[in-house]
């Protein structure tokens, strides 16, 4: 009886040191995700979206709207946090907290969606193409 409960008690504290280390590495990538420029993307598309608010409503608009970032982030997090592992989280953010990190953080939106125009006028051209030989 006092084996199993040894091995209970210690069951729940990995389960809690665990759960406390996917809360730090949650916060970690969240971080690292607003450095990358998101935080400042998703900020310029409330203010889009709610361009024709009133201004007397406003406020109350982007409070609201900005009350939606935190699952926003946290979807986010989980994404990332599949697909690297807590220390690259670390080695990236530390990168965002360079100059360059943070030039490229700046620049990336700009240069993603001018990438992105590129891309639609090649699709447009390689479906020219293969309209040829239909």
């Amino acid at each position: 009886m006092k084996k199993i409960l040894l091995i209970g008690i210690f069951l729940t504290v990995l389960t809690v040191k665990a759960q406390e280390e996917n809360t730090v590495f949650k916060t970690e990538t969240i971080e690292f995700i607003k450095l990358t420029g998101a935080g400042a993307a998703f900020d310029d598309a409330i203010a889009q979206i709610g361009f024709k608010v009133s201004e007397e409503k406003k406020a109350d608009y982007t409070k609201e709207a900005l009350a939606t970032l935190d699952a926003l982030y946290d979807k986010m997090a989980v994404l990332y946090m599949a697909e690297f592992t807590q220390n690259e989280i670390k080695e990236l953010t530390a990168f965002y907290h360079t100059d360059l990190g943070k030039k490229l953080a700046k620049k990336q939106l700009s240069l993603t969606q001018k990438a992105m125009g590129f891309g639609q006028a090649w699709g447009m051209e390689v479906s020219e193409i293969a309209q040829k030989y239909n």
